[in-house]
Order: C-alpha cells, then sequence, then structure tokens
C-alpha cells in the first residue's frame, strides 16, 4: 500500500473516531462532510479507489462515509 493511500486510511479513520462520541450514524454524516468539505479531489478519488477493497483498512463507519460520498461522485454503485 502506497503511502499516499496508508495516509488517505489513516485519515478517515482519525476523523471518524473523533465524532464517534455522537454515535455512529453521525460519525459517518459528520465524517462525509468533512471529507466533502476538506479534502482534496485526488485524496477522494483515491478513497473510492480503496472501497472494493476488503482489507484496505477503512473502519467500518469510515467506508461506509467515504461510499456516501463515491455514490454523490457517481463512483461507486455500492
Amino acid at each position: 500500500m502506497s503511502g499516499t493511500v496508508q495516509s488517505v486510511v489513516r485519515m478517515a479513520n482519525q476523523i471518524v473516531r473523533n465524532f464517534a462520541v455522537h454515535g455512529d450514524a453521525r460519525a459517518v454524516e459528520a465524517t462525509a462532510d468533512h471529507i466533502r468539505l476538506f479534502w482534496d479531489p485526488r485524496m477522494k478519488a483515491s478513497a473510492f479507489e480503496l472501497l472494493d477493497a476488503p482489507d484496505c483498512g477503512f473502519s467500518p463507519q469510515a467506508r461506509d462515509a467515504i461510499a456516501i460520498l463515491a455514490r454523490e461522485a457517481g463512483s461507486h454503485a455500492g
């Protein structure tokens, strides 16, 4: 896994952990909002590419947040 990919996974997991105090559903929503607002399009694209990799390292909540954004972008059907 490249350094950039590792960074994307690490950051997504950190963001969702920061919002975890609000419960899973709110953490997923807040993480998606944060990524939508602050991540560079290339970072988002890297995250979208990882969605189908079962061992990519995203927490379930981070994966759900990325999946929301991928669907919005038309990048992922699942």
